[in-house]
């Protein structure tokens, strides 16, 4: 019975349900701000997260500044520990050691001696054995602390006191930039020049309070153009340092910097890597380095070398030498970490929430963080000086009534009844005083108008802790000399804290001073052009042999497979004949040129140089329709380098020429839009189909040769411009079944080389072919006749230049002009090559390149 009256006795709780959705809800919102608020972001004020905070703040308590001996490192960790972070030892470890890292911090926060890491990726030596201290720029960031200029609150277990945020005296948010992922965001603030940030503060004080030019977007980002990384780099394109600092959010493409050097010996060269990106791993980076060589993805790479040392970063890239640096470097910037992306977003804590900030948003925040803390350091001050010069007061009215004073405490039996008598004494002599006389505070105010001077408790207790030392002259006098400051000081005080403009003064005047203590030159540059590579730059711009073939094969290949020969000579294999096809086509152009190609439909397409496959002397090549993407049956005509295009019309003319002697000039412009289903580049007739296209400048002659032998010289003004669709006038008239062969638009320093298709040909010089009237029958060229059958083609040279002559059984000879005699226009010529008259082989094709040093295969000089 006992026990059922005492359960009787015991109220039973009834839980009350709860939602679990509502729980968790509240409870994840709960986790997420204390992660966000408490831990993974930086203060816009002070650009610190909590336990950077908290690390400086220990360092400061304990004395490591900057100026005394360096401490462990596991003193400091744990003085962290036991107070303000209670967590693990290494993340507060690994945030002290990053504010020790030169590759990391713009401004370096902590002073460390000893192992803290390197940029290959090393990880600094056990807090053991490391030493820090403040460095001297971290304690701009913990200075007047002391003074009341920040909020504390109670530690974790309430047991001492620590700040929210530190009394910044600069940005140390742009500054040295700050890191964090936290739940469902994250930061990534670049960092920036100490000194630019602050040219940029003072621009604002300027506009605000000095009636200073406006500070728009664009001025402010000429003062602070964009990040400063501390491994230096380059920075390409503006946009994104705009982006981040008008929005806050922008990607920021990064480089390294390198040159090209040349060795000792002068015969190789090599690629310099002195700085690399923001963050990047440079083991890794010379690993990746690797692994593209390894997979041939880079080829001319011989060797990787890393030299950097106490005296600074140095990677060496040996190229092969036959490749171009230029070109290497620029696939380094394309495949590897060398060139990176930084993704800027300044996201801050903010009044305790969460924002992004632009530049101009963050700078006019701290601005406002400034203004309230020196408000509290001068009202902290000004409490200081008024209660000290209210102690002072009293001093000296004692000392202007010595005799009087000591009577009293003689006549005292303890401490308090002297205090007490003290209080209640009229000392009229201290109205005498010159410093009372001046004194603006409240009470000496009621002094003088009662006429007397009365002490309070304060001023007694200090009158009874007098040292007799202060009863002389001298000690009278600095009191004197200290009350006259410390008014000054009051005054000053009142004015900074009555009067905005004075302010921002001290304001202005505090960071001038930082800016000539800590500013040092920017590291990074800034480039305009854009980030982003383009195929070009990873191709070496040189002059290559260009080939097509009969069925419509393309290539290039290099023309150091090509040796000059001599007259006469049996000529090099240039490509394999199979299914009986053979070159149609041969001419040399650069890497980076356009090839425009004509189709006999009359339309054109576009392809870049370097896009053909790449293959030797005697490789096949690539179907052409698969690069220009030809419709229905098109076959290609004519194919014509174009370097660059014109930038106005009536520069250059695309003059076309048909197999029946119809000639057409259209500007060069007309052909500058590329479309991947091609243009109308000419009418074409019935029956016709184009056999030349040449550029020109609207002034030259145009030639124009026949198979039959003949040519006509006449003047480019007969040939009207017009549009890309028209068919064009006739250029010559033809007999029986001529047709033409060639066209070229003339120089009159040059020579025409005619070559027939049995291997014979000559240099005939331009004055013979005199100017006649468009559409004539021309002159004779070449004897035509059964020794040198019909002409294969005509070409325009110069004395110094190569040719290469192509027949249809896939053999070349490439040959110097000087080497084949000039004759009169109406003249046989001399043989070229050797043709195999069994197989019925025919020259097809010539090709004109440039002068050259190359050494023939007989050993002699070309």
């Amino acid at each position: 019975m006992a026990s059922d009256s005492s359960m009787s006795d015991v109220a039973v709780l009834t839980p009350e349900p709860v939602s679990i959705t509502d729980e968790l809800r509240a409870s994840f919102r709960d986790y997420s701000m204390s992660v966000i608020v408490g831990r993974a972001l930086p203060n816009v004020h002070d650009g610190l997260k909590p336990v950077h905070r908290r690390i400086l703040y220990a360092m400061h308590k304990e004395g490591l500044v900057f100026n005394r001996k360096y401490s462990k490192c596991a003193g400091v960790v744990g003085e962290v520990l036991k107070h303000f972070h209670p967590h693990g030892d290494a993340p507060v470890y690994e945030a002290l050691a990053r504010m020790a890292q030169p590759w990391n911090m713009r401004a370096l926060l902590v002073d460390g001696q000893g192992n803290f890491g390197s940029v290959d990726g090393d990880p600094p030596a056990a807090y053991r054995y490391t030493e820090a201290r403040l460095a001297r720029i971290a304690h701009e960031l913990l200075r007047d602390i002391d003074k009341a200029t920040v909020d504390f609150v109670p530690n974790f277990d309430g047991t001492v006191p620590e700040p929210v945020v530190l009394p910044a005296r600069f940005p140390n948010l742009l500054v040295n930039g700050s890191e964090g992922i936290a739940v469902a965001m994250a930061t990534r603030v670049p960092p920036h020049n100490l000194g630019e940030v602050i040219d940029g503060l003072l621009a604002i004080i300027a506009e605000q309070y000095e009636e200073g030019p406006v500070v728009d977007a664009d001025a402010l980002l000429r003062l602070v153009p964009g990040p400063d990384f501390p491994t230096g780099g380059i920075i390409r394109g503006t946009k994104g340092c705009r982006d981040a600092a008008i929005t806050g959010r922008g990607s920021v493409v990064v480089r390294g910097c390198a040159q090209v050097e040349e060795s000792k010996d002068g015969k190789r060269k090599h690629i310099v890597i002195d700085q690399i990106p923001y963050q990047v791993n440079k083991t890794r980076l010379l690993e990746q380095m690797a692994g593209l060589v390894r997979d041939k993805r880079i080829d001319g790479i011989t060797d990787l070398r890393d030299e950097s040392d106490r005296d600074g970063m140095r990677v060496v890239v040996d190229v092969r030498r036959d490749c171009i640096p230029e070109v290497i470097l620029n696939q380094l910037y394309q495949y590897t970490m060398l060139q990176t992306s930084y993704p800027a977003h300044m996201l801050a804590i903010v009044n305790g929430q969460p924002r992004t900030l632009g530049l101009r948003e963050v700078l006019e925040e701290f601005l406002a963080f400034r203004r309230e803390v020196i408000t509290r350091r001068s009202r902290f001050e000004l409490t200081v000086a008024q209660q000290r010069f209210h102690t002072v007061s009293g001093l000296l009215v004692a000392l202007d009534d010595i005799d009087r004073v000591v009577s009293i405490i003689r006549s005292c039996t303890d401490t308090q009844q002297a205090k007490k008598r003290l209080q209640e004494q009229r000392f009229e002599q201290a109205l005498k005083v010159g410093l009372l006389a001046q004194a603006d505070a409240d009470q000496l105010r009621a002094w003088r108008a009662r006429g007397y001077a009365q002490l309070d408790e304060q001023q007694a207790a200090a009158i009874l802790e007098m040292r007799l030392s202060r009863l002389v002259g001298l000690e009278r006098d600095k009191l004197m000399q200290e009350g006259e400051e410390l008014l000054a000081q009051m005054q000053r005080l009142r004015h900074i804290l009555n009067d905005v403009g004075e302010l921002m003064r001290v304001i202005k005047s505090d960071l001038i001073e930082v800016r000539k203590q800590f500013a040092t030159p920017r590291r990074t540059q800034i480039e305009a052009q854009t980030g982003v590579l383009g195929k070009e730059d990873l191709i070496a711009q040189e002059d290559v042999l260009v080939t097509v073939s009969h069925g419509g094969y393309v290539k290039r290949c290099a023309l150091s497979h090509y040796r000059a020969q001599h007259r006469g000579g049996k000529g090099k294999q240039a490509v394999t004949a199979r299914d009986e096809d053979f070159i149609a086509d041969a001419f040399v152009a650069s890497t980076h040129a356009y090839l425009l190609v004509f189709t006999d439909a009359g339309k054109v397409y576009w392809v870049k140089v370097y896009e053909l496959p790449d293959a030797g002397p005697s490789a096949k090549g690539r179907p052409i329709v698969n690069l220009a993407r030809l419709e229905g049956n098109e076959k290609v005509r004519s194919v014509l380098p174009v370097r660059a295009f014109p930038k106005q019309a009536g520069e250059a003319f695309v003059v076309t020429c048909s197999r029946n002697g119809k000639v057409k000039k259209t500007d060069l412009l007309a052909y500058a839009r590329p479309r991947s289903n091609g243009l109308i580049a000419c009418g074409i007739e019935s029956g016709d189909e184009l056999v030349e296209v040449k550029i020109a400048n609207g002034e030259q002659d145009i030639l124009i040769t026949t198979r039959a032998g003949m040519a006509i010289r006449f003047a480019q003004s007969d040939v009207r411009a017009c549009g890309r669709a028209a068919m064009g006038v006739r250029g010559i008239s033809l007999r029986n079944d001529d047709y033409v062969v060639s066209m070229d638009v003339l120089d009159a320093r040059a020579s025409i080389l005619t070559v027939t298709e049995f291997g014979h040909g000559k240099r005939t010089a331009v004055s013979e072919y005199r100017t006649q009237n468009r559409a004539g029958m021309g002159l004779i060229t070449i004897k035509a006749d059964k020794r040198n059958g019909a002409v294969a083609g005509a070409l325009q040279v110069y004395d110094k230049d190569q040719v290469m002559i192509v027949t249809d059984q896939g053999r070349l000879i490439r040959l110097t002009v000087n080497s084949v005699s000039r004759y009169s226009r109406n003249t046989k010529g001399v043989r070229l090559i050797t043709m195999d008259r069994k197989s019925k082989e025919r020259v097809i094709a010539l090709a004109r390149l440039a002068e050259s040093d190359d050494v023939g295969e007989d050993g002699k000089e070309s």
